[in-house]
């Protein structure tokens, strides 16, 4: 990797006891968290429902305090992994385009901050105080909304710039925004890149019931006895070896934490690409040192069918890392609204069976793993021909039809042997 460590300075942002307030305290560093030792002192003796993290790799501004993530307002918490493309020629515009109050809000010199400051003038324009928020937070689809919106106002910045510039200059116009921002009750996440053929930086999650060190070596991980979630982890890289237990965020998507849901949404706009057989290249992000080390993904039939690619995950960490403790994770189809005005009211046990359950491992962990001779098994079932399936050939950008993705309807109808 090109940077390999993420030694520019740290910072930690996390929610305290109602009492003193709902703004988060917020610490940062321009030391590594590594040689921080007032870090561990600090960590050691903290407790929050709700924790930012972030270890930086300048790129922007100079190495101070200022230019440290988490960046806050009020009860906001904001931190970003990448870089708004074309920066030099889209900062004046960006900067013209805010209040006065958000343009001179802006301390340090990254512009991660500056996007911070358009996400802020942003939540105000859509008819919402970021200086004076709700007890109970401004909602998931309140901050999903206004992080939406940025992101397009950050697009029609760089869209803007003239044609020739762009050549005469070699602009790179291309984006990688990996945002994360909380209002102390709901997080929100994007990994998104402005392109149609490049990977966005890394970003993955896991929840579990605990996150334990058994063996008191610093060696975490996390525990599921059930199918709820006590603890939610968002990072840019898996935290340990257990890669089973992370959940890859797809590009172009946004993920809304809130209470006992979690919901990853598609950004659709004229960068999604629709076909799920639709490949995109990892140079981009390699090279700037904001993805795990990866296996490419390969490109025989095994990986159109959806197998995925093996990996291995790199010991050191890359520049955002967030951690968010929130409650018991679910999730619900990604075409459907976070929570319903109905759902809302429902006591936890309603809000569990109206709320499909996320299997981390990728199978479901009440059935027994089989056991055999696995080639003999494939064969046999292949050799099998389900009766009077009819499939019409999917259009070239249309996703296939459900039941070739292994519909378990279909599945226990013509092999029952496999429940």
């Amino acid at each position: 990797m090109r940077r390999p460590h993420n030694g520019d300075g740290f910072g930690i942002g996390y929610y305290t006891d109602p009492k003193l307030g709902p703004d988060p305290c917020i610490f940062t560093s321009t030391i590594p968290a590594w040689n921080c030792v007032n870090l561990q002192r600090i960590a050691s003796k903290t407790a929050s429902h709700l924790i930012f993290a972030h270890v930086r790799a300048t790129t922007e501004g100079t190495l101070s305090d200022d230019n440290c993530h988490p960046f806050c307002h009020g009860s906001l918490m904001w931190m970003h992994n990448g870089g708004l493309g074309g920066w030099k020629y889209i900062k004046r515009r960006l900067g013209e385009s805010l209040a006065d109050k958000w343009y001179l809000s802006v301390q340090g010199g990254t512009d991660s901050e500056w996007a911070f400051a358009l996400f802020l003038d942003t939540l105000e324009r859509q008819g919402y105080n970021p200086s004076s928020p709700p007890s109970t937070g401004f909602g998931p689809t309140v901050l999903r909304q206004a992080m939406l919106e940025t992101i397009k106002r950050t697009n029609d910045f760089i869209a803007d710039i003239p044609a020739n510039v762009i050549e005469q200059e070699q602009v790179d116009t291309r984006s990688l925004l990996n945002f994360a921002v909380t209002d102390g009750h709901s997080v929100v996440c994007t990994r998104y890149v402005r392109s149609k053929t490049d990977e966005a930086a890394s970003l993955y999650y896991s929840s579990g019931t605990s996150w334990v060190d058994k063996n008191q070596k610093g060696e975490f991980h996390m525990d599921r006895k059930d199918k709820g979630a006590d603890i939610v982890l968002v990072a840019s890289e898996p935290l340990t070896f257990e890669r089973e237990t992370w959940v890859t965020v797809p590009t172009n998507s946004i993920l809304t934490i809130h209470k006992q849901t979690v919901m990853v949404h598609p950004i659709i706009d004229e960068y999604y690409n629709h076909n799920p057989y639709h490949k995109r290249s990892s140079q981009l992000v390699q090279d700037k040192g904001l993805v795990t080390n990866e296996k490419a993904t390969p490109t025989t039939p095994g990986a159109a069918n959806g197998k995925p690619p093996k990996s291995k995950v790199l010991s050191s960490l890359h520049e955002s890392l967030a951690s968010s403790l929130i409650p018991v994770m679910h999730t619900k189809s990604s075409a459907s609204p976070l929570l319903t005005p109905a759902e809302e009211n429902l006591p936890m046990t309603e809000l569990r069976h109206s709320i499909s359950n996320i299997t981390i491992s990728g199978r479901d962990p009440t059935r027994p793993q089989e056991l055999g001779n696995t080639k003999k098994k494939r064969k046999s079932l292949s050799s099998r021909t389900p009766p009077q399936i009819q499939q019409e050939e999917p259009e070239p950008d249309s996703p296939p039809p459900r039941a070739s993705y292994g519909d378990p309807l279909k599945i226990a109808q013509y092999f029952p042997e496999l429940n």
